[in-house]
């Protein structure tokens, strides 16, 4: 839908994802120079693959492949868990690997009690949908900050949040207690556009899973 010129936008979610997708293109053979030097530059042309990158936060790309105004994107399944989708899923792309777990302050016993949980989480639908497979009612509260503060307050007998190392639960007298989902990073692709310009991305998916495999058999 986007398409100028032949060319392909795709959006890049900030931080670590955006480094891990430039790694993941320059071994394509992507020349991805002017997202590594970007200057005041909002859009950024690669030079030799008809190809414009755009950096976001999470939830925008989601938002900008949804509209259209981005043929692709790369975002964390964490982000697309909690926002819905009305877009294609193509490829999960392995790097940005985490986990949703449930955290609890050390010693409680949160399935120990018959009365309602509070839960708070930054993630109130992947909270709601994982009590909801266990056929669980709990209060979900939202925070937007640092989450592991709500049981320290006695906000909430425990929260969801994305798990890496486990070194800020543990610093704060919490721990996990069960996993919910782990995530990584997918790419994904707008309805419309896979139908328009399906030679084009399906090339560049191509290519995707190519070097992906290659990672796979070092």
């Amino acid at each position: 839908m986007t398409q100028q010129g032949n060319r392909l936008r795709i959006a890049l979610t900030k931080g670590r994802l955006q480094d891990k997708s430039v790694e993941l293109f320059e071994a394509m053979g992507l020349d991805c120079s002017p997202i590594r030097n970007p200057g005041r530059r909002l859009i950024h042309a690669l030079p030799n693959y008809p190809l414009d990158a755009v950096l976001a936060k999470a939830p925008d790309v989601i938002t900008y492949v949804e509209h259209g105004v981005c043929d692709l994107g790369i975002v964390g399944k964490d982000t697309i868990l909690e926002q819905g989708k009305s877009f294609y899923e193509v490829l999960d792309l392995g790097f940005g690997r985490c986990r949703f777990a449930l955290a609890v302050r050390q010693g409680s016993d949160f399935y120990g009690t018959y009365k309602t949980r509070r839960v708070a989480s930054k993630y109130p639908n992947v909270t709601r949908s994982f009590f909801e497979r266990k056929g669980m009612d709990v209060d979900i509260i939202k925070i937007e900050g640092s989450v592991e503060l709500a049981p320290i307050l006695d906000l909430a007998d425990g929260i969801v949040d994305i798990v890496e190392t486990g070194a800020t639960l543990r610093e704060n007298g919490l721990v996990p207690i069960e996993d919910v989902q782990t995530v990584s990073a997918r790419l994904i692709v707008n309805t419309a556009s896979m139908k328009l310009h399906k030679t084009q991305i399906e090339d560049f998916i191509g290519r995707c899973e190519a070097e992906l495999e290659k990672r796979r058999k070092v």
